[in-house]
């Protein structure tokens, strides 16, 4: 299960198929350097996303 202090990075890395969920959400940034340092809380906010929400739906999208 991943958890809000992960690093962008590192989730795409560990689980490819988070990126879909994440490109859903806006969130195109899991390519750029602050990602690597930013954890998935800090770049949700940042976006003004409901970050829960966000979490829900990458964990489910990684248990497939």
């Amino acid at each position: 299960m991943i958890t809000k202090d992960w690093s962008i990075t590192d989730i795409v890395e560990k689980y490819p198929e988070a990126a879909d969920v994440l490109l859903n959400h806006g969130m195109h940034c899991f390519g750029c350097m602050a990602a690597r340092f930013e954890n998935i809380e800090q770049g949700a906010l940042a976006h003004g996303i409901n970050v829960d929400e966000l979490m829900k739906e990458i964990n489910a999208a990684i248990k497939q």
